[in-house]
């Protein structure tokens, strides 16, 4: 606890000078960069993370496969559909089983290298499977300082790129109801650490635990979520919708 709170701590006092003063000016005309109204606009969008990304995705230029099957095919449809003259080309990179530490290994290559204008992130589940499952010493404060120091290098290489960074999220069915007060310790952990990198890089945040917990009210867990940690199509669905609003406050594309 007292090396997220120093982590915290620390990355708060940070944001305030982890901005330049021309990366300030871009931050304020963001909402701008995709407001153009211009059907001939080119943008690069990657989804980057774990499984739940991944969605059973192909590794190939095989285009009935290529997205996966998840929230990034679901908001890869609807922007592809609701601008089709624009010059959106989008990129799921997500792997199944990755944590925060196999993002960074591969991190030139699947994301630097592909020069995104909005790179989206969903990842943090992983790293708390291999606390709570296989006991794991990666800490929160390592989860935070890694995350931060990917979120760094991609600025400097990439300084006009648009972040979004998701929550990660559980529901209590599957796995997850075997051992769920260490599962929730290990996450709240971690989903604080996400919003606060969220504000530090002036990133859109998109709010997922809280969504998932009050869709709960509607129907049971495991029509969201089947295991604790993987959606449903439905979940999906929900991810979707909530990163299309969250997205949209921001740069009015969607």
């Amino acid at each position: 606890m007292k090396g997220r709170r120093s982590f915290l701590k620390k990355i708060t006092l940070a944001g305030a000078a982890a901005l330049t003063l021309p990366q300030m000016l871009v931050a304020e005309n963001k909402s701008s960069e995709f407001d153009e109204g211009d059907d001939q606009l080119s943008k690069i969008f990657l989804f980057q993370g774990d499984s739940i990304t991944d969605g059973g995705r192909s590794f190939n230029q095989d285009w009935n496969h290529v997205f996966g099957q998840g929230y990034a095919y679901l908001i890869t449809s609807h922007l592809g559909y609701t601008y089709p003259k624009r010059d959106y080309k989008f990129f799921n990179r997500g792997i199944s089983g990755n944590k925060v530490s196999d993002l960074a290994a591969r991190w030139q290559a699947d994301t630097l290298d592909i020069k995104p204008d909005l790179l989206s992130i969903l990842i943090g589940v992983n790293d708390v499977f291999g606390v709570v499952v296989r006991g794991e010493t990666f800490t929160a404060d390592d989860f935070g300082n890694t995350y931060d120091a990917l979120l760094t290098q991609t600025l400097q290489a990439l300084p006009n790129i648009q972040l979004v960074l998701c929550e990660p999220f559980i529901l209590p069915v599957g796995m997850v109801q075997k051992n769920p007060d260490a599962w929730n310790t290990e996450l709240q952990k971690r989903q604080p650490i996400v919003k606060q990198l969220a504000e530090k890089y002036n990133a859109v945040y998109v709010p997922l635990q809280d969504a998932f917990t009050k869709a709960t009210k509607k129907t049971p867990a495991d029509h969201w979520i089947w295991d604790g940690v993987h959606p449903m199509p439905a979940g999906h669905e929900l991810i979707a919708r909530e990163w299309i609003k969250a997205v949209d406050k921001r740069f009015r594309i969607l």
